[in-house]
């Protein structure tokens, strides 16, 4: 049986895209189709199958101008951004600019009488759940080495980004990537469930929420597919005294608003060494006073909605929680705030981490920010979550921050940056935040399996 699925748009509430999804026979009929050309997709050479997946890569940037207003409408992030497109080949292009290294044989020795290598092998079919919060970008990391590597990919996109996965799938299509090979399927969570039960994959890479990640595991118990898993996030950024007051303020703060919020490695707790904390909350909060809060297809708009009301819901409770608690708001409601999808972006002290809003994932344009006496006290208080994606250390010593980045409990250790996904670097987490690595070398590795030969020679 068919359901309808409907993406909302936070715009106004209307619904801007339906799609039915397939039914279990229809589902599973796919995933076969994808099996059986999936040898033949391995057998092509690689360098064939990197010119392929790049040209699709270029087919999609050629959409650019239709792509950015469309994800307006889905997700609500301003126009005035101009969409993934760099990321998105910048990603794509690193994974094929190492692709020969990263898949190579590992020759481990040949003498007279033996030969032994081991080889990356591809997973066969590979089924990406990617997230509507940067659906290019999310989805690329794992389609194009798959792809690359040899797999074949079933995509299925969030609803909330209906039209991200068949935007894809057709512009790779028309670059010449046979369509088993790369589809876009539109399924609902039983039937998703049902498919991985069911060993129709391979490997499966979800991007999205705790719960999303639970589901999948508990769907692939007993069948030994490898799964890899990016849930959720509570990053922090670390402000400490030696550090470049004007860049950390900026890019801690950007990385806490921009997208609404919504960024898998967006800065959710701030850390202020106690002799710069008064300075860098009056720049922080500054600067979100001058944010334009509006429709985001207004290119004056410089913050939009968040992608659903319910979205949008979860951060005001937070934020209600905590002042509640004691917590100090510093942003007076903005004029486009409607109560609903457009949320005012909001800077909380006077914090702890008994207050939700410092512990559970917000995923939206709020930030608390804390005086910190020491490294040590920074340090405890960035482990004391249940998560770890980033950490964004400011400070103009890169052994101290080395140091520092040793002892949190993170994925990836940032200094003087922040929301950013280096493709040459695993991007990886801990805790709740998941397992597994995509991107680099590793992100090969991920979507490979070895396979070691021992040969022995006939000697005379």
């Amino acid at each position: 049986m068919t359901k309808t699925l409907k993406c909302i748009s936070p715009i106004d509430g209307s619904v801007f895209a339906t799609r039915e999804t397939l039914t279990n026979d229809a589902a599973f009929a796919a995933a076969a189709a994808a099996r059986k050309a999936q040898s033949a997709w391995a057998a092509r050479p690689l360098q064939e199958r990197i010119d392929l997946v790049m040209a699709g890569v270029a087919a999609v940037g050629a959409l650019n101008d239709e792509i950015v207003p469309e994800l307006a409408h889905m997700m609500g992030r301003p126009v005035r951004f101009g969409g993934e497109f760099g990321g998105f080949n910048e990603r794509a292009g690193h994974m094929a600019g190492i692709a020969h290294e990263a898949l190579a044989d590992i020759n481990v020795g040949e003498d007279a009488t033996f030969k032994r290598y081991i080889k990356r092998i591809p997973h066969g079919v590979v089924l990406v759940v990617a997230p509507w919060n940067y659906p290019y970008m999310t989805a690329i990391n794992t389609v194009a080495p798959a792809l690359i590597a040899g797999n074949t990919v079933m995509l299925k996109h969030a609803t909330q980004t209906l039209l991200v996965g068949e935007r894809m799938a057709d512009a790779f299509h028309s670059a010449g990537v046979p369509r088993d090979v790369f589809q876009n399927l539109y399924l609902d969570h039983d039937t998703t469930s049902a498919l991985i039960a069911g060993r129709a994959f391979n490997f499966v890479n979800f991007t999205g929420s705790v719960g999303g990640g639970k589901a999948m595991e508990r769907a692939a118990a007993g069948t030994f597919t490898g799964i890899g898993l990016e849930l959720g996030g509570k990053d922090p950024g670390y402000v400490m005294e030696d550090a470049d007051l004007d860049a950390a303020v900026a890019t801690l703060i950007d990385g806490a608003m921009f997208n609404s919020g919504q960024c898998c490695c967006g800065i959710e707790r701030i850390y202020v060494q106690e002799s710069l904390y008064d300075a860098f909350l009056a720049k922080a909060i500054a600067i979100v006073q001058g944010y334009k809060l509006g429709n985001p297809l207004d290119p004056e708009t410089s913050i939009g909605p968040m992608a659903n009301v319910r979205f949008a819901t979860e951060v005001r409770d937070q934020i209600s929680e905590a002042l509640a608690d004691g917590a100090t708001a510093h942003i007076a409601t903005m004029p486009g705030d409607d109560g609903a999808a457009y949320l005012t972006p909001q800077i909380l002290t006077n914090v702890n981490h008994n207050m939700r809003v410092m512990r559970d994932e917000s995923f939206g344009p709020v930030v608390g920010i804390m005086k910190v006496a020491n490294d040590a006290e920074a340090i405890a208080l960035m482990n004391d979550s249940n998560f770890g994606l980033t950490a964004s250390l400011w400070t103009a010593d890169i052994d101290r921050a080395a140091r520092v980045g040793d002892a949190v409990e993170t994925g990836t250790v940032f200094m003087n940056r922040a929301d950013y996904l280096d493709p040459g670097l695993c991007w990886t987490g801990c805790k709740d935040t998941g397992r597994g690595g995509g991107l680099s070398v590793i992100g090969y590795h991920n979507l490979t399996r070895p396979k070691s030969y021992h040969l022995k020679k006939v000697t005379s």
